[in-house]
């Protein structure tokens, strides 16, 4: 909003009818563009009059001070929960994980050993 008001009193300097004193006499071009003034006028009081309005709106959608204590509370129970669920069910995964690793585990020390026994076999002994 501080922008369309610099911007306003930017455009009525630049635009704007210079004033007549008594006793002193300005040469030059003195006819205004009035058609011009007034569309920059009607421009930026709309722009001056929906920014103040979207500022309202935002301001009234604030929540309270009452109800958003009240509203930080039940968020708060409402994450504690579902941050103990996620733990649970995190702690479930992990075993899980543990358990197939300690097979995949006895399953390739079963091959190396199995290969181990192949090798040895197929070898001629030495006496």
């Amino acid at each position: 909003q501080a922008e369309h008001f610099c911007n306003s009193i930017g455009i009525l300097q630049q635009g704007s009818v210079p004033s007549k004193f008594p006793g002193f006499e300005r040469t030059g071009s003195q006819t205004p563009q009035q058609t011009q003034q007034e569309d920059y006028a009607q421009l930026f009081s709309t722009l001056i009059s929906r920014c103040a309005k979207d500022i309202d709106t935002l301001i009234e959608s604030l929540p309270s001070e009452e109800s958003s204590i009240e509203l930080q509370v039940q968020a708060l129970k409402r994450l504690e929960v579902e941050n103990q669920d996620s733990a649970e069910k995190l702690e479930e995964v992990v075993r899980k994980g543990e358990l197939l690793l300690e097979k995949i585990q006895a399953a390739l020390s079963d091959i190396a050993q199995s290969q181990l026994d192949m090798q040895y076999s197929s070898s001629p002994k030495k006496q």
